[in-house]
């Protein structure tokens, strides 16, 4: 049987996953360790069984830390995360890229002594990063959408929860908070 297609949601020992995005999942192999090792709970699981020689039980599809990890308080200052705070849309023109479609622009260019830090990157697209060039905003007819700064560990997670992972697995629903219509 492929397992492949079946990783397990992490909780962290509150429930909560341990990020939304990247959605926070492991492989089948490692939550099946995690739960040989007691590191965690099984929640749910899938309707596929897993057998070792002397056990047999189901693949989990929702496991819980069994101990609380504290999340960051202040992210670190990557790419991804400079494109997260922007929500991966151009601080200039205000259209929604990909990571990969997106580029970092400093405000102050670094030409001009301007610094690589959270207060003068932005997310930008490459027509409009190209366009800016080595200038700084106001030589050019461009304007910012909001003025950058460090964002905090919670606000990078809300703003992960407006980009749902291509898949989620029902068993995962309960556990994760997007704008999804409650049943009653």
């Amino acid at each position: 049987m492929n397992f492949s297609l079946s990783p397990a949601l992490v909780l962290n020992a509150d429930f909560r996953p341990l990020s939304y995005y990247p959605l926070s999942l492991c492989s089948w192999q490692d939550s099946v360790k995690a739960v040989f090792l007691e590191r965690v709970s099984i929640i749910e699981s899938y309707n596929k069984e897993i057998h070792s020689p002397s056990k047999t039980f189901k693949l989990p599809s929702v496991i819980a830390l069994k101990k609380f990890v504290s999340p960051i308080r202040n992210p670190a200052f990557t790419r991804f995360n400079v494109f997260l705070r922007d929500n991966f849309s151009c601080q200039y023109c205000g259209n929604q890229y990909t990571a990969n479609e997106l580029t970092f622009d400093h405000i102050i260019p670094k030409c001009l002594n301007g610094k690589t830090k959270w207060s003068n990157v932005v997310s930008a697209c490459t027509k409009c990063n190209l366009k800016k060039g080595r200038k700084l905003i106001h030589q050019t007819d461009m304007t910012l959408m909001k003025s950058p700064s460090r964002p905090s560990a919670i606000s990078l997670q809300n703003n992960g929860k407006n980009f749902p992972p291509n898949y989620l697995h029902e068993s995962w629903r309960d556990y994760l908070y997007w704008d999804a219509e409650l049943e009653n």
